[in-house]
């Protein structure tokens, strides 16, 4: 049986895609500018790590393994992955048409983003039951949310702040990710 509290808190803290695992870096960086687009990215991505984990283990387990042919999960992930970022886009574009334009390319990004891809070979690495896949890629998506959101807040804050020219935009963004990283590495357990 899968200890789901232990897989919640290893998967938005301690194993986070973004700064431990280190995917999903694209909208990452791409998305973090402003608090609003990241938290609307952020509940997409959880959304969508959410709904590709619950319908992947299910596929995996009842399809590709029976007929022996589970070579085929990457490619089978990805047409999953990619049918519910259509549907994501499609409901968000109706319904939060600002949002849509605020996320822009980074949306339909989410079909390649390796960590919604991450999740769900993860789930199978670790042999987790379908609800505990289920919790593990809705923690993954908290988590990745929660980096977007640290991220955004601190670049929201150098915005602000006198930057040398030279560090301005990406540069002051890739230092500033590398030292939340570095925080993040307390939860493992990793002594400096």
């Amino acid at each position: 049986m899968d200890n789901l509290l232990a897989i919640a808190v290893g998967s938005i803290f301690v194993h986070n895609f973004v700064l431990f695992r280190f995917l999903g870096l694209c909208p990452f960086f791409g998305v973090s500018k402003k608090t609003s687009s990241a938290l609307g990215m952020g509940v997409a991505v959880v959304f969508v790590m959410t709904c590709a984990s619950a319908i992947t283990w299910p596929v995996y387990t009842y399809l590709l393994l029976p007929y022996e042919i589970e070579f085929m999960r990457t490619v089978t992930f990805i047409l999953v992955i990619a049918a519910f970022v259509q549907l994501v886009e499609m409901v968000i574009r109706k319904h939060q048409p600002s949002l849509y334009k605020s996320l822009g390319i980074y949306l339909p990004l989410i079909t390649t983003n390796c960590a919604v891809l991450g999740v769900t070979l993860v789930n199978l690495e670790q042999r987790y039951s379908l609800i505990g896949s289920v919790v593990d890629g809705f923690s993954a998506g908290i988590g990745f949310t929660l980096a977007l959101l640290l991220m955004s807040g601190i670049r929201e804050r150098l915005e602000l702040a006198h930057v040398p020219h030279s560090f301005k935009g990406l540069p002051i963004a890739f230092i500033s990710a590398a030292l939340l990283a570095l925080a993040f590495m307390a939860f493992t357990g990793i002594r400096l």
